[in-house]
């Protein structure tokens, strides 16, 4: 039998993670576009996400491998504004507004 005061029902690990992106502003936005342009790319090691923060907004600056580039805008630009709507309404999620500009 195991005593009660040794089982933890709580596993604060998960809690603590969840809280360090809410912590960072324009950090779910962030999270979001790093999974879904690792998702869509060939190279996802080359995704590199750069933020800046202004007042109660957040732009992401997307960078990946210029063979990928083809597939995050995709055909007239479908897929570079799913994506863009995508974070947009994360960021709305935490109060931020969240603008995606994809570099070369």
């Amino acid at each position: 039998m195991t005593d009660v005061e040794d089982f933890d029902d709580n596993d604060d690990d998960f809690d603590d993670d969840a809280d360090d992106i809410n912590r960072i502003v324009g950090g779910l936005p962030r999270t979001v576009l790093i999974y879904l342009a690792k998702s869509i790319v060939d190279d996802p090691e080359a995704v590199v996400v750069e933020t800046d923060e202004g007042r109660n907004a957040v732009t992401l600056r997307l960078h990946v491998a210029p063979g990928d580039m083809g597939r995050v805008i995709g055909r007239r630009g479908r897929v570079a504004q799913a994506i863009r709507t995508v974070v947009r309404a994360a960021g709305a999620k935490e109060g931020v507004n969240a603008s995606v500009d994809i570099v070369d």
